[in-house]
């Protein structure tokens, strides 16, 4: 079993090179640009965390968490686990994806029970749409339904007009029990994400996902009035506070969570019960993840998720981190009943840092 006192904290900053570039509606990504904690206890136990920076995900640059985590990191080495965490959270406001990964690692360190499940799980993912043009589109609708998925991520945010036009194209192809999740990555203006909503046939539509910007409330709620489909928040939601506005507004019918936001594996949990608790549904995952964060999700999802999870982050890079990789299969994701350990990946490190006794 661990000790209670951490001894040491190592850090590495990682660039992980994407199979196929990940588009967004505010540019594609070619890299994860991740940083990874792993957390040393004086017994020499250990845990890993993550943050994968992403402009548009959180205010923090991959630069400024670097910096961030080592300056958090220092005030750790040397304290009980949950004193490491109370002076962590001190910085969660400022560095959310920076503090995830180093209270996760602790929560590791910990042997957090929902991370160790008693058998092998399968968790359900959706499918990613990468093709626009329509011969693309028949080709990977149809591989994707041939593969078990259920649910298929489209994504809009650029002409609305072309948006909508490509969106019919897709649900005309869409086989028998599988629908569509459309991301508008804020991609919209108030008035093109009221348009789409309006006017996008809800044939086969599970939800819309914020068109509008984070900070754009008010295009939210004009969303909400004018909407033919469910709605949900991703980007502008980071904790209570902002799923109590939801809930407060009226009309969202969805809410995603992602674990970066979050800050810990608890808080995380504590979060989707209460989008429940106010009568809206929790949806999880993050698509812009390395192999740690997908599959903490993945053990969250699998004892309190009920649709296709979100953490398919770890099928983008080239090479995945695990030894024992997390592996696909009929549109599920198989996490075995064990702590991940990580293959040699020195050629993907930008830099490294010890913190204490490592």
């Amino acid at each position: 079993m661990p000790t209670d006192r951490i001894a040491g904290i190592r850090l590495e900053r990682l660039q992980l090179p994407l199979t196929i570039p990940y588009k967004l509606a505010f540019g594609p990504v070619t890299a994860f640009d991740t940083v990874i904690a792993e957390v040393i206890d004086t017994d020499g136990n250990t845990g890993l965390g993550e943050a994968t920076i992403l402009t548009g995900y959180t205010p923090e640059t991959i630069a400024g968490c670097w910096q961030s985590i080592q300056e958090i990191a220092r005030g750790l080495t040397g304290r009980t686990f949950e004193e490491a965490k109370t002076v962590a959270f001190k910085h969660h406001h400022d560095a959310p994806f920076t503090v995830t990964a180093l209270v996760t690692a602790i929560e590791m360190l910990e042997r957090h029970p929902i991370l160790l499940p008693d058998d092998d799980i399968d968790v359900p993912l959706l499918a990613i749409l990468s093709a626009t043009d329509e011969k693309g589109i028949v080709k990977e609708v149809a591989a994707h339904a041939a593969a078990g998925y259920k649910t298929i991520k489209v994504k809009i945010g650029w002409d609305v007009d072309d948006d909508l036009k490509r969106t019919a194209f897709i649900q005309s192809c869409l086989p028998d029990g599988v629908s569509i999740r459309i991301d508008g990555n804020q991609g919209y203006s108030k008035e093109d994400g009221v348009k789409y909503a309006s006017r996008v046939d809800p044939k086969n539509v599970e939800l819309l996902e914020q068109p509008c910007h984070m900070d754009d409330w008010d295009a939210s709620k004009a969303i909400v009035a004018a909407t033919n489909v469910p709605f949900m928040l991703d980007e502008s939601i980071y904790g209570e506070r902002e799923i109590e506005r939801a809930a407060d507004m009226g009309g969202v019918s969805y809410i995603k969570l992602k674990l970066m936001k979050a800050g810990s594996i608890d808080n995380l949990m504590k979060q989707l019960q209460l989008i429940r608790d106010l009568g809206m549904k929790p949806v999880l995952g993050n698509g812009v993840a390395a192999d740690l964060g997908c599959w903490m999700e993945c053990c969250v999802a699998h004892r309190m998720i009920d649709n296709a999870g979100e953490m398919n982050g770890f099928l983008k890079p080239t090479q995945a981190l695990f030894q024992n990789p997390m592996r696909v299969t009929f549109g599920s994701v198989r996490l075995p009943a064990a702590l991940p350990a990580l293959v040699e990946h020195e050629r993907f490190i930008i830099d490294t840092a010890f913190i204490g006794e490592c």
